[in-house]
């Protein structure tokens, strides 16, 4: 048996690191275009949103501006020649706690949300928490990442 094979082995292949940071690209690219459409969503569809989902006004147009925001950070980070490891780690915090605050909304009772809303709201979580799922597995399976 020769230590040759058994260095590589630990080592993984192009192709799997490779594929992992096309995972962690992809997934952060996505991300950053369903946050700016959902962004969109809050600013222009505020004011007719707002009886259906029980949502502000005073609360969907600063929620779209910061998916905006998101959303360009999210794509400046997925442009990056190689993603670098802290920024796509501060995105996965930053999805898992934006997931709780759209659940806390949804179960507090601090907004008037009508069960439209609710549902609404709860889906929104749904999907940034698979967003940030996606991108830890990416993250994980990416070992080329730069550091922060």
């Amino acid at each position: 048996m020769s230590t040759t094979g058994t260095a590589t082995a630990h080592r993984p292949a192009p192709a799997a690191r490779t594929g992992a940071a096309d995972l962690l690209r992809t997934v952060l690219r996505i991300d950053a275009w369903s946050t700016a459409a959902f962004g969109v969503v809050m600013l222009a569809g505020g004011r007719p949103l707002s009886a259906p989902l029980g949502l502000p006004t005073t609360w969907s147009v600063p929620f779209g501006i910061a998916m905006l925001g998101g959303a360009a950070a999210l794509a400046l980070i997925a442009g990056y020649p190689r993603v670098p490891k802290g920024p796509a780690a501060a995105v996965v915090v930053g999805n898992g706690l934006s997931c709780v605050a759209m659940l806390l909304l949804v179960f507090s009772g601090l907004l008037p949300l009508t069960a439209f809303g609710a549902v609404f709201l709860a889906f929104g979580a749904v999907v940034v928490a698979v967003f940030a799922a996606l991108e830890y597995v990416g993250l994980r399976r990416y070992p080329g990442a730069a550091g922060t």
